[in-house]
């Protein structure tokens, strides 16, 4: 089966290269847009932490533009432009664009699989917006973004990896000269300075734009339904994830709580009721433990009828957040703002601005 996958892996390589080629050859066109975009995206497949990323960007942004926030909406059943309300149903609109809209209930949030069209109709429609952020667009080059924020995870090296399907590699490792500021994500919290200098010098191969190192940071558990229970830290609990890489989440928590059980389930996983008894059945064998989830799947479960009351009292979430590691810039928001305003100096550009420029010139 592994031959096989490593087999399949050369015609998706191709087909990624032909892409590519087309595009920087002219044959298929990038357009761009007077709105300000900023993508954020990766070269790979899985939870890297794209969302915790926008949502940090999206946030300090908000202090300063009217943000606009731009999905494709994946696993939805619906097709087309579609604005998401915090009524929404996460199978119409998306798990993750649902969990961006509860979070910042006044931004536009916006799920559409062609990018450039939402574009075009939220600056038709949305005149106000002063910033768009994309979601995972990296690899769709119709659009051109004013700045690519390329999200890298620490435990699933890229220059380690292959092409799907025999890897997690969607798109060609040499992409990432396209990028302006690299994000490493899921660093332990005692990364060395060493390991920092080993990361930066494998981007470096490709591209010299800045490099910055985070942590995933869990915040106090909250419970998704009324409960007469409790989670305190050293508390019992039973893990539930429904993401790319689960791995990170599980290992903080049990840094932080007594892990009885895990159940983990594919990303975007649709629950059904089979999943619902499995789960309850868990929670049974273990009846001091609580179920902690992620804020992905939470968003999943909120208006769930599938699920019981003995699930609803031990329910709870953990958000997350990212934290910037001592001896890594710390400056990446301000110095996103200033890019933004083209307030940055040539050596802080990418290679692919940088080449721009000099056609130019």
């Amino acid at each position: 089966m592994r031959f096989l996958l490593k087999l399949l892996s050369y015609p998706y390589r191709m087909v990624v290269n032909i892409r590519h080629w087309m595009f920087d050859c002219g044959l298929l066109k990038s357009e761009k847009f007077s709105t300000p975009i900023i993508c954020v995206g990766n070269i790979t497949v899985g939870g890297t932490g794209k969302t915790p990323t926008a949502e940090m960007i999206m946030a300090y942004m908000m202090q300063y533009r009217r943000v606009a926030f731009l999905s494709r909406g994946y696993g939805r059943r619906t097709k087309g432009y579609v604005e998401v309300t915090t009524e929404s149903s996460y199978r119409d609109v998306g798990d993750e664009p649902l969990q961006v809209k509860l979070k910042f209930p006044d931004a536009l949030v916006v799920v559409c699989e062609k990018r450039a069209d939402a574009i075009r109709r939220i600056e038709a429609e949305h005149p106000e917006t002063e910033l768009i952020i994309m979601d995972d667009g990296f690899q769709h080059r119709y659009v051109e973004p004013r700045i690519n924020v390329v999200v890298i995870d620490s435990t699933r090296p890229f220059y380690l990896d292959h092409y799907l399907p025999y890897g997690s590699l969607r798109d060609k490792v040499d992409s990432l000269y396209r990028a302006h500021y690299f994000v490493v994500t899921k660093c332990p919290e005692n990364m060395s300075l060493l390991d920092q200098r080993l990361w930066r010098k494998e981007l470096h191969k490709i591209a010299y734009q800045k490099v910055y190192f985070t942590r995933i940071v869990p915040a106090r558990a909250i419970p998704l339904f009324e409960t007469p229970y409790g989670l305190e830290e050293g508390g019992e609990v039973v893990v539930m994830a429904g993401i790319g890489n689960p791995r990170p989440f599980i290992s903080g928590a049990r840094e932080m709580y007594k892990v009885a059980a895990t159940m983990t389930f594919s990303d975007h996983h649709v629950y059904s009721v089979g999943d619902i008894n499995r789960i309850v059945e868990c929670l049974k064998l273990h009846p001091k433990a609580m179920l902690l989830t992620t804020e992905k799947d939470a968003v999943k479960l909120r208006r769930s009828r599938r699920v019981p009351d003995y699930m609803r009292e031990r329910l709870f979430y953990q958000p997350v957040k990212l934290a910037f590691l001592d001896g890594s810039d710390e400056d990446f928001l301000g110095t996103l703002k200033n890019d933004l305003e083209g307030k940055v100096h040539l050596g802080d550009m990418s290679i692919g601005a940088i080449r721009e420029s000099d056609e130019q010139n």
